[in-house]
């Protein structure tokens, strides 16, 4: 077991994720999952600084209003398929404010991926993973941050969200198999590999959560 402060970890993360086989065709592709308002973007901004401009895959962009979990076809079409045989990937991203998908993106078959948003270690896409991260910021405090960031005019949306979240990690969990734990902390990131970070109960969402209230 291995905790680190921020500058650290990442450059330590940063060699550790290169070392590793690549898990989808030539590509390392490595899953950062955890409540929305958790903190995943930052940390994978910051990773992909870390490992020279990897370039980050944002779940929230291959989701969409009708689609909230259910977008694990199109991501395999536009995405993993094309990168497991080594050609580059063609996708359209989701405009959360016009409602449809935007023009096309091209993302090359590199040497490591980084997939970000809530679902990114589900079961469907763990067996194509080289390493799946967690962040681990409680639910409470994770959706009062998207709910703070976002304002009233979506209240509507979160209360949506936080069902439809609620929903997907009760029936696909993704920290029980999470192999590193990362955590805010007062100078940056902290994170927790091992033994430590796989541990937990296949029906615990977030582990010290408690239950949701309905």
């Amino acid at each position: 077991m291995e905790t680190q402060p921020a500058f650290q970890a990442l450059s330590g993360l940063a060699r550790e994720i290169g070392a590793l086989p690549p898990s989808l065709g030539p590509v390392r592709v490595i899953g950062i999952d955890g409540h929305a308002g958790s903190g995943k973007t930052t940390f994978a901004g910051a990773l992909s600084e870390a490992l020279g401009g990897a370039p980050v895959l944002r779940l929230d962009d291959v989701a969409s209003h009708a689609e909230l979990f259910d977008w694990v076809g199109r991501l395999r079409a536009q995405v993993l398929e094309p990168l497991a045989a080594g050609r580059p990937a063609h996708w359209a991203p989701y405009d959360w404010v016009e409602r449809r998908f935007g023009p096309e993106r091209v993302l090359e078959p590199g040497p490591v991926l980084l997939v970000e948003g809530v679902g990114a270690g589900r079961r469907a896409l763990r067996p194509h993973l080289a390493r799946l991260l967690w962040m681990e910021t409680p639910r409470a405090k994770s959706w009062g941050r998207g709910r703070s960031r976002d304002g009233r005019e979506l209240s509507d949306f979160w209360d949506g969200w936080e069902r439809a979240e609620l929903a997907h990690f009760t029936d696909d969990p993704s920290r029980p198999f999470a192999d590193t734990l990362v955590r805010q902390s007062s100078t940056g990131y902290e994170w927790t590999s091992g033994a430590a970070a796989t541990a937990g109960s296949a029906t615990s969402v977030t582990e010290g959560d408690g239950s949701p209230k309905a």
